[in-house]
């Protein structure tokens, strides 16, 4: 598979909530770093997908897509846009996050590693209400919400065979 069509893949999957297929497009010892998660290897990343795809199947189906754009890539890299409306389960709030990705695969075309980049600040004010439009800009919160991120994905993965 190429690099590109490993992109269209993991994104064609998020849309559809598939958070196996989306697994299966990373290499066994892949990362991934965002806003809220930094990641090794594919029991991580592929258990934030799970974690991430259920709680949104249980409580914003209704509202939820997924669109992606701007897929570039050669052998060893690439990027996309993506933008996701959703509704974080923690606040009950919807979000419209627009997010940047940037890729390096493995020579089979698996991704090797993912970095996305959203505005922060902004995020905080859609998913937070008043403490994200008041501390969305600070490391403080930026920490309590990678730190809840952690301890969620932790918890879930305890769960799991």
């Amino acid at each position: 598979m190429t690099a590109e069509a490993t992109i269209h893949r993991l994104y064609g999957a998020f849309a559809q909530l598939d958070a196996d297929t989306m697994a299966s497009c990373y290499a066994a010892g892949a990362t991934f770093d965002d806003e809220a998660f930094s990641l090794r290897g594919t029991r991580e990343i592929g258990g934030m997908w799970k974690m991430l795809c259920g709680g949104t199947r249980a409580k914003g189906a209704a509202v939820w897509k997924l669109s992606w754009r701007d897929v570039r890539a050669d052998a060893a890299s690439g990027s996309a846009h993506w933008d996701a409306h959703y509704l974080f389960s923690a606040t009950g709030r919807v979000v419209d996050n627009a997010i940047d990705s940037r890729f390096t695969f493995t020579p089979e075309g698996l991704i090797a590693t993912q970095h996305d980049r959203f505005d922060f600040w902004r995020w905080s004010r859609q998913a937070l209400g008043t403490p994200g439009l008041l501390l969305g800009w600070s490391p403080m919160l930026r920490n309590k919400v990678r730190a809840t991120a952690a301890a969620n994905l932790a918890a879930f993965l305890a769960r799991q065979p």
